[in-house]
């Protein structure tokens, strides 16, 4: 028969495991949104946050020189930036293929 102690021990290192690895997902999450906006010519990048992938909200996470800026995606100014991004992205694509 399993002994309590072993059980306790089995149980106290799922709990060990688990929280670690939640915790690691959610160090590298956005927690709140940023507060003023960026210049459009300081933005180089950016990427999306979704609660889906354990974080505690949606965001869009803005790419700089200085280092990311988490931003609510419900503002227009945001959503304006990407798009900027992408019709920039698909202009260089477009003068890449037909280089080919």
């Amino acid at each position: 028969m399993v002994s309590v102690k072993a059980v306790v021990m089995v149980l106290a290192l799922l709990t060990v495991c688990l929280t670690a690895n939640t915790s690691a997902a959610y160090r590298y999450c956005c927690r709140r949104y940023m507060i003023g906006r960026l210049r459009e010519s300081d933005i180089k990048g950016y990427s999306v946050q979704t609660v889906k992938e354990m974080c505690p909200i949606d965001a869009i996470i803005f790419h700089t020189k200085k280092g990311k800026a988490c931003t609510n995606p419900a503002l227009k100014w945001v959503m304006d930036a990407v798009d900027h991004l992408r019709t920039k992205a698909q202009k260089v694509h477009q003068h890449s293929s037909q280089q080919q």
